[in-house]
């Protein structure tokens, strides 16, 4: 393809790049504006099914008050609600019909995450724009792969920004059977720093790639290597959640002030706790696999499998702390902050892979691009 095509693909994507970044950024502010009207809502709900129990409500100055009828509401119509008290979960529509909020508002998933009947005007237009979003997103990475005659992950932008594409990908993928919508505001903020990263810091024009990544292991190799990243991020965004949801409920069970009222929306942390776990296995297959072709795709290019380069050691440790993490909650009881801490250490080694060993280790895997 002559240069002048190749550059002007690149020119194409790097304006979809920008385009989609943009889109996410307004997705990301109605995320946001959708937890903070829900949450006011809910609680709304919570008082009219204290009042429809009978049950007075102390009078509490400051945030105090709000906390003590949360506190009341939830004992009032534990029945109803999925999960023991304590949870901090949000009431179930049923809840809202019977305390006379005959619109829903606000009302999301149960325990399980699934759809319950509501009308929630802001999270609907978030989840437009995120699609809309992501496929402007694919536009652009898809001309970047045609500008280059490849495919689009022979870099640090390239990586990057197919990585950003997967986990919104995902996200939208996995919305479909499960109420994630509270998970919007943060993996969407996360897709927007990683554009931002990309464009930032490691652009890089459209160019061939070195002669060790001209070969088939490449789309074998690394395509898994970014799916798996795509869903560590998921389960990074959802640990993240669990230690403040973790933190907000026991706060609340003492009888503190409940000063996080837009978590209101998220699941407990159990149940952030059991889906991570779940998304952390299917992931820590697909990481096995990289590391597998990885060796494979090295004997190959350089005759051995193992040589102990930077990046396939860090490769390795990625693998050890997230078998660590399964074995660690699946035998040794490891739940709860331990769990999600364990998951973050995970995420972060994955981070510190992608950009402090590619720009500052030299080695075979030097292919940054910058």
């Amino acid at each position: 393809m002559p240069f002048a095509i190749n550059e002007t693909m690149g020119q194409y994507s790097e304006l979809f790049m920008l385009l989609a970044a943009g889109t996410y950024t307004v997705a990301f502010i109605a995320f946001a504006w959708d937890l903070a009207k829900s949450s006011k809502a809910l609680r709304a709900v919570d008082l009219k099914a204290a009042e429809a129990a009978g049950t007075k409500v102390p009078a509490m100055a400051g945030a105090g008050s709000a906390a003590a009828a949360e506190s009341v509401a939830v004992d009032r119509v534990d029945s109803h609600l999925a999960g023991p008290v304590g949870r901090a979960e949000r009431p179930s529509s049923s809840v809202a019909k019977r305390v006379g909020d005959a619109s829903g508002a606000g009302q999301t998933a149960d325990a399980d995450m699934r759809y319950a009947a509501e009308r929630r005007v802001p999270a609907r237009v978030a989840v437009a724009l995120t699609v809309l979003g992501v496929l402007i997103h694919a536009a652009g990475v898809i001309t970047r792969a045609v500008g280059s005659g490849r495919v689009p992950w022979g870099n640090m932008y390239e990586f990057l920004t197919t990585g950003a594409f997967l986990v919104v990908a995902v996200f939208l993928v996995v919305l479909i059977r499960r109420d994630l919508r509270f998970l919007g505001t943060f993996v969407v903020g996360l897709a927007i720093i990683m554009l931002v990263a990309a464009s930032v810091a490691f652009w890089t024009p459209v160019g061939h790639l070195v002669p060790a990544l001209q070969s088939y292991w490449l789309i074998i190799h690394v395509s898994i290597a970014v799916m798996s990243s795509a869903l560590f991020t998921l389960t990074f965004a959802m640990s993240a959640l669990q230690l403040v949801q973790s933190h907000r409920q026991k706060t609340v069970a003492a009888g503190g002030a409940d000063t996080l009222g837009f978590m209101r929306l998220v699941p407990s942390a159990l149940s952030l706790e059991n889906l991570s776990y779940r998304i952390n296995a299917i992931a820590f297959i697909g990481w096995t696999f990289t590391l597998m072709f990885g060796a494979i795709w090295a004997e190959k290019a350089w005759g051995r499998f193992w040589g102990w380069d930077t990046k396939e050691v860090w490769t390795f440790v990625i693998w050890v702390v997230y078998a660590g993490y399964l074995h660690a909650r699946a035998t040794r009881g490891w739940t709860g902050t331990r769990a999600a801490w364990l998951s973050i250490v995970g995420y972060l080694c994955v981070v510190f892979n992608f950009t402090i060993v590619n720009q500052f280790f030299n080695g075979l895997h030097s292919y940054s691009g910058l």
